[in-house]
């Protein structure tokens, strides 16, 4: 299959391109169905005449090219409809008429506030290639976006998602003049999984009620199925709280499939070099370290602590708290002895078989780096936070 993507320095294009390239190269085998033998990228800089060759040739048209800010009105009709007329011209010259995907936007509804030369360019794009589809019986795809977010978006520019992330990533003011506006937003992976549904021939059909998507089978329109309506304040609420993290090491909820973690992984692509990497707190003495590394807010924490050679640590036991011990590096014994008995436990562990060791509530534990040249390295978690008020830690030796 030989595919052609017009827009591919655009933020649609260039992630659309990637994913295609990725499958293409055998990177991405969740596709196996799709066998893409070639990429035609086409943007408002490339030869114009290599457009008749990608035309001629292409099984396959993503149309994602468009004017978005242009610096006069007139723009708006001569990059959302006049190129849009080129490309479908130029596919009929040679007879192609393999599917046609067309990006238009919420806009083209030209409803209220989106009454504006942009909706109606967008929505004049739409007409044209539904006339299309009608005179040459080509299949046509004609999907409405709502707001979009997610990596590579350009900031300060049409997204008011990716200028909160860039700006808060950079410690740089931000406006909102109303924290109650709610948006709809659609992920970028979303929308590029529901692409490659399109290109299998497995789109998601809707009408349009007023602004709102409605998904039906039998829809003129095409929609990906997964959007979030969000308010200001929760997106700009949820941008400090990560930019917090580095600080409180408190990683906020991120359930699969939220906005919150679609969000989050937007707002790290625009994180600067010095913010990539941060420093954490090493508790050092005599015996070695101890460093917290992540706290969650209902799933406890991880550590690591590291031994240095023959020394022994732990001593104590907790009420409610329990704990996984994983030793990484070096070899070491892991006691452990209930409250009341004289029985011990013991587990020898070793980074050459990494396992986890259940550190067992009403049970006192140690563990003793029995090397006498190596440290001793283990990832520690906590099914709590450690609350300094209440610390529930109880010295008693096994």
């Amino acid at each position: 299959m030989k595919i052609l993507v017009t827009g591919v320095k655009g933020f649609v294009g260039k992630n659309l391109c990637e994913a295609l390239k990725n499958i293409r190269d055998g990177k991405d085998k969740t596709h196996p169905e799709l066998l893409i033998e070639e990429i035609f990228e086409y943007d408002i800089d490339t030869e114009p005449t290599l457009l008749d060759g990608f035309c001629r040739d292409a099984d396959f048209v993503f149309n994602l090219a468009g004017v978005n800010r242009p610096q006069n009105a007139e723009e708006f009709m001569q990059g959302n409809f006049g190129f849009a007329s080129t490309l479908l011209d130029t596919l009929k010259r040679y007879g192609n008429k393999c599917p046609v995907m067309i990006s238009s936007s919420i806009q083209a509804t030209c409803i209220g506030r989106y009454d504006s030369d942009y909706g109606r360019s967008k929505k004049a794009g739409e007409e044209l290639v539904f006339e299309y589809g009608k005179e040459t019986g080509a299949k046509v795809l004609v999907y409405r976006f709502p707001n979009l977010f997610g990596k590579w978006c350009r900031p300060n520019y049409n997204s008011a998602v990716a200028t909160f992330c860039n700006n808060i990533a950079n410690d740089l003011p931000i406006q909102v003049n109303d924290r109650a506006v709610k948006l709809e937003l659609l992920y970028i992976d979303d929308l590029v999984d529901e692409m490659l549904l399109a290109l299998e021939g497995r789109e998601h059909h809707c009408t349009f009620d007023g602004i709102d998507t409605v998904i039906t089978d039998d829809g003129a329109y095409c929609a990906a199925p997964i959007t979030h309506k969000v308010t200001l304040g929760e997106i700009v609420d949820l941008l400090y709280s990560f930019a917090e993290q580095p600080k409180t090491l408190v990683m906020p909820e991120i359930p699969n499939g939220s906005f919150a973690k679609k969000l989050y992984s937007t707002y790290l692509s625009y994180l600067p070099k010095e913010k990539t990497s941060f420093p954490l707190k090493m508790n050092c003495d005599e015996r070695g370290s101890f460093t917290e590394l992540l706290k969650t807010a209902n799933c406890g924490q991880v550590s690591v602590n590291i031994s240095k050679p023959g020394i022994t640590k732990g001593q104590h036991w907790h009420h409610t708290k329990w704990e996984f011990f994983i030793v990484v590096s070096g070899s070491g014994l892991i006691q452990m002895r209930k409250i009341g008995s004289d029985e011990v436990l013991d587990f020898y562990v070793s980074g050459e078989k990494i396992e986890a060791v259940h550190m067992l509530p009403g049970c006192t534990h140690n563990i003793i780096n029995l090397s006498d040249s190596e440290d001793l390295v283990t990832v520690m978690w906590a099914n709590e936070q450690f609350d300094p008020s209440h610390p529930d830690t109880f010295f008693e030796k096994v």
